[in-house]
């Protein structure tokens, strides 16, 4: 893509960011984009930049910890991918935000990460609202179960949930998922009594309907950036 093509299909989503917010009666500004750029190169992250795009998401450690460097100071940076807990220390230094925790485990070791680092990370617990065998993320049930637990770590500020709906040509097949996350997240503010601002629902494929039952960040990489090389696709990756 040329920049001129990023930055016409920045304002094209951006525009349907709007729309979609009209229909579901919602103010556009509680929703934000991130910009999905893993498997892109800087030069595709410094035209969205350039185009005023702030947040941009991340899949691998490895491929984020030589990409940031060479990209704008303006970029700010989401891990969106399955995290291994041994590139826990990695994220806590890369990452303004994980939407990817998925366990206990996972949360115990960024603790430690973010505790020697002396910094608080916020994070997203990931659900696995569909129950797909092939998914990672927490089962509703023990998300619920461990909510609490993952709270009282003094490092980590759960701001969230994040779901990846299930791959269909119908973005309304989505639908029921991304309802179900926006309940978890009141099942889970129940529990804290506070409110959870971030519900992280919605791809190039669905992020209209996932806007209509309440996200507040999509995540879009296809829709803006076009396919990604074959040589760079993770075949285990989430589309964008």
């Amino acid at each position: 893509f040329l920049p001129m093509d990023i930055a016409a299909n920045l304002a094209s989503i951006r525009s349907r960011i709007e729309a979609a917010c009209l229909r579901a009666s919602r103010d556009p500004s509680e929703v934000s984009l991130l910009a999905v750029s893993k498997g892109q190169p800087a030069e595709a992250v410094a035209d969205a930049a350039a185009s005023g795009q702030i947040w941009f998401g991340e899949s691998k450690v490895q491929e984020a910890r030589a990409k940031i460097p060479q990209c704008p100071a303006s970029a700010r940076w989401h891990m969106i991918g399955h995290l291994q807990t041994n590139k826990a220390r990695d994220a806590v230094h890369l990452f303004e935000m994980i939407e990817s925790v998925d366990s206990l485990r996972l949360a115990e070791d960024l603790q430690k990460a973010a505790d020697k680092a002396a910094k608080t990370v916020r994070i997203l617990l990931e659900v696995n609202a569909a129950g797909e065998s092939t998914k990672f993320g927490y089962s509703p049930a023990l998300l619920l179960e461990e909510f609490m637990r993952i709270n009282a770590f003094p490092r980590l500020e759960i701001h969230g949930l994040m779901t990846i709906a299930p791959w269909s040509p119908s973005p309304e097949r989505a639908r029921p998922v991304f309802r179900r996350l926006r309940e978890l997240r009141s099942q889970c503010e129940d529990l804290l009594g506070a409110p959870l601002p971030t519900l992280s629902m919605g791809m190039s494929g669905d992020f209209e309907t996932a806007i209509e039952e309440g996200s507040t960040l999509v995540r879009v990489g296809t829709s803006l950036f076009g396919s990604r090389s074959p040589l760079r696709r993770d075949p285990a990756a989430e589309p964008g």
